[in-house]
C-alpha cells in the first residue's frame, strides 16, 4: 500500500480521486490550499504527491518550489487545466517529475503515479532504527537489543508509523486516520488500548517509554 497527498480545491474531483485511489490500495491524504499542503508535507513522508496548479492562498508551483527546497524528495505529479508549453515548463521547472492536464482518466493518472513510483530516487527503507530497538520492513521483524517482539499487526504499524513521523505528536484520533485509514469502526479507545500493548512489549522497566505521551495533545517517539 502507498500513501499518496492529494492537493486540490475541487471537491467532487477530491471525492472521485479518494475512491479511485482506495480502490488501487493507495491510502490519500488531502489538503485544500497551498498553506495545508506544505504543513502535510513537513509532517508526514508520502510516496507520490499529486498536486494542482490552481489551488488557494499559494500555488502549487510554489509549493513544489518550496518542497524542493527544504529537500522534499518524493515525486511530485502536477495537474492542472492549463496546456501550454509555458504553464508546462514552470510546473517541471519548480522541481516536478511529470504533468497531467485536465480532463484526465483515472486510468491514466494511476498509470502515471505507478510510473513515478517505479523511478523514484527515494529507496525503500527497510530498516527502522531507535537506540537498540530494529525494525526490518521487509520482513516486519521487530527487536530490542537483538531479541526478538513479536507484535501485533496494528501493534507494528502504530510502531512504524511513530518512528517514520518521530518527533511529531499524535492523538488517538490522529492515529486512527493515519493508521485504520479503512477501518471507520475501529474507536480512539481502541487506538489507545493498541499503544498500551505495544509498551508493555518494546518497553524496560525502569526506563522511559520508547513512546512518550505530551499530556493533553498525544504520542511520540522523540529522537532529538
Amino acid at each position: 500500500m502507498s500513501k499518496l497527498l492529494l492537493v486540490e480545491d475541487d471537491e467532487s474531483l477530491i471525492n472521485e480521486l479518494k475512491d479511485v485511489f482506495a480502490q488501487a490500495g493507495h491510502t490519500v491524504d488531502t489538503a485544500n490550499d497551498g498553506p495545508a499542503g506544505l504543513e502535510l508535507l513537513k509532517s508526514f513522508t508520502y510516496d507520490v504527491v499529486i498536486l494542482d496548479v490552481n489551488i488557494p492562498e499559494i500555488n502549487g508551483i510554489e509549493v513544489c518550489s518550496q518542497f524542493r527546497a527544504e529537500g522534499g524528495t518524493a515525486p511530485v505529479l502536477m495537474l492542472t487545466g492549463l496546456s501550454s508549453e509555458t504553464d508546462k515548463e514552470k510546473g517541471l521547472d519548480s522541481g516536478a517529475d511529470d504533468y497531467l492536464t485536465k480532463p484526465f482518466s483515472s486510468r491514466e493518472l494511476l498509470a502515471r503515479i505507478r510510473a513515478l513510483m517505479r523511478r523514484s530516487p527515494q529507496a525503500p527503507v527497510e530498516q527502522l532504527r531507535f537506540k537498540d530497538i530494529l525494525v526490518e520492513t521487509r520482513t516486519k521483524r521487530v527487536t530490542r537489543a537483538n531479541e526478538e517482539i513479536k507484535l501485533w499487526a496494528k501493534e507494528y504499524d502504530v510502531l512504524v508509523f511513530l518512528l517514520k513521523n518521530a518527533n511529531h505528536i499524535f492523538d488517538a484520533d490522529a492515529l486512527l486516520n493515519r493508521v485504520w485509514p479503512m477501518e471507520s469502526e475501529t474507536s480512539p479507545e481502541a487506538i489507545r488500548q493498541c499503544v498500551k500493548r505495544l509498551r508493555e512489549k518494546i518497553d524496560r522497566e525502569g526506563e522511559p517509554s520508547v513512546i512518550s505521551t505530551v499530556k493533553g495533545f498525544g504520542y511520540t517517539i522523540k529522537t532529538i
